[in-house]
C-alpha cells in the first residue's frame, strides 16, 4: 500500500478504446464499406491505418475543425488514396456509427465501483458533443463530466485539451488520475505534462512509448478496482461486484 501518493480528487478518461469499443466498431464499419464499394481484396487494417494517419495529421493542422468535418475529409482523402470513390454517406455512417459503439463489458460496472468510492469521474475526448453523447448514454449514468476537442478547441496530444479539462474540473494535475489506451496520445501528453497516468492495454496494435512508463499498466477496466486498492486510495478491500 502507498498512501502517501495523494488520492485523485478525479479520474478522468479517454472515451474511445478506452471505454468504448473503438477498433471493434470501426473495423465492422470498414468491412462493410468496403464491401459496398467492391474493395473486398483491399485490407481493412490498411484502410484503418491510412484513415488515422489522415486524422491525426488534420487534428493538428489549422484552422480548427469539428471532429465530424476531420472524419469526412479523412475519410475522402483515405478512399481517393486507394483508387475509390469518395460519397457524403461514406463518412455520415460511420460518424452516425461512432455514437452507437457500445463500451466494452467491464466499463460500466467498473465506473460504478469507482463512483462508490467517491471518486469524480470525467471522460476528455477527441471528439464533437453530440458524437460522444450517444455512448455516455451507455455508460450507466457514472459520469459526471464529458469534455471535449469542441469545447477546448484542440485535439490530444495538444496540451490545450488537457489543460482546459483541468481548469474546467478546477484541479492540478496531482489531483488527477488519467485512464487511457492510446499511446501517441494521451501517454504522450503524460509524458509532457506530468499528470499520472495509466495505460489500458488491451493487446491491440498500439504500442507503448519507447521513452515513458506510465503509472501502471493494466489489460482492461476490470483491473482498475485493484490498482486502487494497492494505492490506498480506498477502504475496500474486497471483491469488485464484477468490475
Amino acid at each position: 500500500m502507498t498512501a502517501s501518493i495523494p488520492r485523485p480528487t478525479w479520474i478522468t478518461f479517454d472515451c474511445y478504446g478506452t471505454l468504448i469499443q473503438w477498433d471493434e466498431g470501426l473495423l465492422s464499419y470498414v468491412q462493410r464499406l468496403l464491401d459496398s464499394k467492391e474493395g473486398e481484396g483491399l485490407d481493412p487494417d490498411r484502410f484503418i491505418n491510412l484513415y488515422d494517419r489522415h486524422e491525426h495529421r488534420l487534428e493538428q493542422t489549422p484552422p480548427h475543425r469539428s471532429f465530424a468535418d476531420i472524419s469526412r475529409l479523412s475519410m475522402e482523402l483515405t478512399l481517393n488514396e486507394l483508387g475509390m470513390d469518395y460519397q457524403s454517406q461514406d463518412a455520415d455512417g460511420l460518424i452516425q456509427r461512432i455514437g452507437w459503439m457500445p463500451p466494452f463489458p467491464e466499463v460500466p460496472a467498473t465506473l460504478k465501483w469507482l463512483k462508490d468510492q467517491g471518486f469524480n469521474l470525467c471522460i476528455v475526448s477527441n471528439t464533437d458533443d453530440d458524437i460522444i453523447s450517444g455512448n455516455v448514454a451507455q455508460l450507466g449514468g457514472y459520469i459526471d463530466r464529458v469534455i471535449t476537442a469542441q469545447q477546448a478547441q484542440a485535439y490530444k496530444p495538444d496540451h490545450r485539451l488537457f489543460n482546459h479539462a483541468h481548469r474546467q474540473l478546477g484541479v492540478d494535475i496531482d489531483q488527477v488520475l488519467h485512464i487511457c489506451a492510446s499511446p501517441h496520445l494521451d501517454l504522450a501528453a503524460a509524458k509532457v505534462m506530468g499528470f499520472r497516468c495509466v495505460w489500458i492495454d488491451r493487446g491491440t496494435r498500439r504500442k507503448a512509448l519507447p521513452d515513458y512508463t506510465p503509472d501502471a499498466v493494466l489489460s482492461d477496466l476490470a483491473q482498475v478496482p485493484e490498482y486502487i486498492r494497492s494505492m490506498g486510495w480506498t477502504d475496500d478491500q474486497g471483491e469488485s461486484h464484477g468490475a
